[in-house]
């Protein structure tokens, strides 16, 4: 399979990429703006799997010119994309008083407006005869009902606006052949996490959630349609 990643130089998305090595011969392309993660990432994805094969690249998913990403993606109706899955994620931990409108709009510039851009950037090339899987990467931050943190609102209410847009695709797309569902996790001990949270401790490690994500976006295409999976511990 043809498969698309973002947010992959550390964390969950690194863990779901090596996920991904473990589980058949694929082709992932890889895409963040820290090179340096990307390389090791490519490395250690080499070593587990030399059947599979990684393209990595380098894009900061906040600039507008996706031209540029566009040209380094090579796919085709003859070579289609067979998953895609939007973890790139920008977290600013603040009061509500206290968020500027820059921190509003990097927010939902990268939690929502670069999904939206790449989903648009990709859609004449995901695989409409056997089907592709649109995977987002929400929060349970996003999820109506659940506990919410202090100073979250901005990265809270764009995860709900993912969610609402997986909900709103997997309809539009349905008759194309693509499946849209959202997973949902909760608290992951990641560097975004420490860093918005200096201190605290989380039972769920990055790989365990990237092997959860890595088998979702692998085996659920068929059976799940619209879903808002909530992977957490807690509610």
């Amino acid at each position: 399979m043809n498969i698309i990643i973002t947010g992959c130089s550390s964390g969950i998305g690194y863990q779901t990429v090596l996920a991904i090595a473990t589980m058949g011969s694929h082709h992932i392309t890889a895409i963040s703006r820290n090179t340096l993660g990307l390389n090791q990432l490519k490395q250690e994805f080499i070593a587990l799997n030399s059947k599979s094969t990684i393209d990595i690249i380098s894009f900061d998913l906040s600039m507008k010119n996706f031209d540029y990403l566009s040209s380094k993606l090579d796919f085709s109706t003859e070579n289609p994309v067979d998953i895609l899955i939007n973890n790139a994620g920008y977290l600013v931990n603040k009061s509500f008083s206290e968020l500027s409108n820059d921190d509003w709009y990097n927010t939902f510039n990268v939690n929502v407006f670069a999904t939206v851009k790449l989903i648009n950037t990709l859609l004449p090339y995901f695989n409409t005869k056997s089907g592709s899987h649109i995977v987002n990467i929400g929060s349970m931050g996003g999820v109506q009902g659940s506990a919410k943190f202090a100073g979250l609102s901005a990265y809270s209410a764009s995860k709900g606006a993912v969610n609402i847009l997986t909900e709103a695709l997997s309809v539009e797309f349905e008759q194309k052949g693509i499946r849209v569902n959202a997973i949902n996790p909760g608290a992951v001990q990641t560097k975004m996490l420490e860093e918005a949270f200096p201190g605290y401790q989380t039972d769920i490690s990055a790989q365990q959630m990237g092997r959860y994500i890595a088998s979702f976006a692998l085996n659920n295409k068929d059976v799940m349609n619209g879903r808002l999976i909530q992977a957490s511990l807690k509610t």
